[in-house]
Parts: C-alpha cells; sequence; structure tokens
C-alpha cells in the first residue's frame, strides 16, 4: 500500500513537471484576420467584381420597374374604354409582371450571394493557410484571430500581420 502511495505522488510529480514544461512552451500570436483580407489586391478586385454585377442586376430591374410602371400607367388610362374582361385580364398582366420583378429581386441576390462566397473562398483560404504557415514557421502555438468581434479581448502578444503580409507579398 506504501508503494502504491509512493508510485501515484511520483506519476503526479513526473505529470506536474511535464505540464509545466508544456505550459512554457505554448507561444501565442495574433493577426487580424479581417484587416488582412479586405487588404489583399484579391479581395478588392473581388469586390469590384461582385459590385458591378450588383449595378447591372440593378439597371435590369429598374428597367423592368419602368416597364411595368409605364405599362399601369397605359393601362390606368384606358381602363374606361375596355370591357371588364380586358380590364381583368390587364390587371393579371400586371400582377404577373410584379410577381416576375420580385423573382428577379430573389434570383439575383442568390446569385450575388454564391458569386461573394466563390470569389472570397479562395481568398480566405489562402489568408488562412499562409497565417498557419507562418504561424507555424515563427514557432507558435496557438494564433487568435484579433479582428473586432472574434472574442479576443487583449492582444498584447507577437502580432503576424506584417509577417503574413510578407509572405503573401503585399
Amino acid at each position: 500500500m506504501k508503494q502504491f502511495k509512493t508510485i501515484l505522488v511520483a506519476v503526479a510529480l513526473i505529470f506536474g513537471i511535464t505540464t509545466t514544461a508544456q505550459a512554457q512552451e505554448t507561444k501565442i500570436a495574433h493577426i487580424n484576420v479581417q484587416q488582412l483580407v479586405t487588404n489583399l489586391p484579391a479581395f478588392k478586385a473581388a469586390q469590384k467584381e461582385i459590385q458591378q454585377l450588383g449595378q447591372t442586376y440593378e439597371a435590369t430591374y429598374t428597367e423592368m420597374q419602368t416597364e411595368l410602371n409605364s405599362t399601369m400607367k397605359r393601362y390606368d388610362a384606358e381602363a374606361g374604354a375596355q370591357t371588364d374582361e380586358e380590364n381583368a385580364r390587364r390587371v393579371k398582366e400586371v400582377q404577373d409582371q410584379g410577381a416576375a420583378i420580385q423573382q428577379y429581386i430573389g434570383q439575383a441576390q442568390q446569385d450575388l450571394q454564391k458569386k461573394e462566397v466563390d470569389l472570397l473562398k479562395p481568398i480566405t483560404e489562402k489568408a488562412s493557410e499562409t497565417i498557419k504557415k507562418v504561424g507555424r514557421a515563427k514557432g507558435y502555438t496557438f494564433v487568435l484571430d484579433s479582428s473586432l468581434g472574434a472574442g479576443v479581448l487583449l492582444a498584447d502578444g507577437y502580432d503576424l500581420m506584417a509577417d503574413v503580409k510578407a509572405a503573401l507579398g503585399i
């Protein structure tokens, strides 16, 4: 029984010593990932492409809305001279055009979101891989994201921003 206690104490001491040694080897750095990504030339090009696509959708929407308004004014002016059946058909036509515009808006928003994901995913993945590569090369065990809202309350450790920018060539 006494030997068991001695072995248990020895194991506890060894565990404590190795844990302390491991804790001393832990190196922590931080980087503002959001700032890094938004400063990348590829990100700026992607944003420009997304903005141009959005403007194209907006122009088409404006054209469709102008056409609908024009049709509604014309039908409203001619309503007194038309039969009830013709007016009912015209109301249905205007409603269908309105529904088509709403469907177009929904599809355009989905297309813009998909395009944004398709363009930005490789950029963020490249940044993430470069951060990992630089962090490992510098011997850091942890690299925290110090972007606003990322959950880091204190970022006094080493900032990898300059090293990662250099590795990305910016």
